[in-house]
């Protein structure tokens, strides 16, 4: 998507290390008429899958994962990453690496929003190795649920985690794919 990618390189920094900065409109601020077109488009994209609920990780996830959802006319569950007190007892929970916080972290579902039968379209900001969209199949998974497809904004294509998301058998689609980050340089796929 042309103008996700004029963005990235236009606000877009590479911290080094893999680490991507798209903070000033996907992160922390949020460019909500960006987003918007990016919903628009993954619906578009996404449309014929037949999924039921829009899946994705707290919380930049929950800005793409929201318009997408908005565009299909589905509701949006989010995983957090800590169980606040309105959560029952029972929960889904799994456990994922987070490579900009350099930890793991815990991904919560409530089972009263997560249940079998669901087609489960996933949302993510990043696929990058592929770990915290692992994470949120498992959960899904633990439901009962079925993967219907897989979106994410920003593939960075060599951390390899489409190759690892591929098992799954399921469409994946990411608006811009990052084939290398080099000095300060961000350098798209076919580019």
């Amino acid at each position: 998507m042309q103008e996700l990618k004029d963005r990235i390189l236009r606000d877009g920094k590479n911290l080094g290390g893999g680490i991507l900065k798209v903070d000033g409109f996907i992160n922390h601020q949020v460019d909500p008429v960006l987003m918007d077109a990016c919903g628009k488009e993954f619906a578009r994209r996404f449309r014929s899958i037949d999924a039921t609920k829009v899946l994705t990780a707290e919380i930049s996830g929950i800005a793409p994962a929201l318009t997408t959802a908005y565009h299909l006319g589905l509701p949006v569950v989010y995983a957090r990453k800590s169980k606040p007190i309105t959560m029952p007892d029972q929960v889904f929970l799994t456990l994922t690496p987070s490579h900009t916080k350099g930890r793991t972290v815990e991904l919560i579902v409530s089972p009263e929003f997560l249940a079998g039968g669901e087609r489960i379209l996933i949302i993510d900001d990043f696929l990058a190795s592929g770990a915290t969209i692992l994470g949120l199949v498992r959960l899904a998974q633990t439901a009962g649920a079925v993967i219907a497809a897989i979106g994410a904004l920003i593939e960075k294509s060599f951390e390899g985690g489409r190759a690892v998301l591929a098992e799954l058998g399921v469409p994946i689609e990411s608006l811009a794919v990052v084939s290398a980050m080099e000095g300060d340089q961000i350098i798209f796929e076919g580019d």
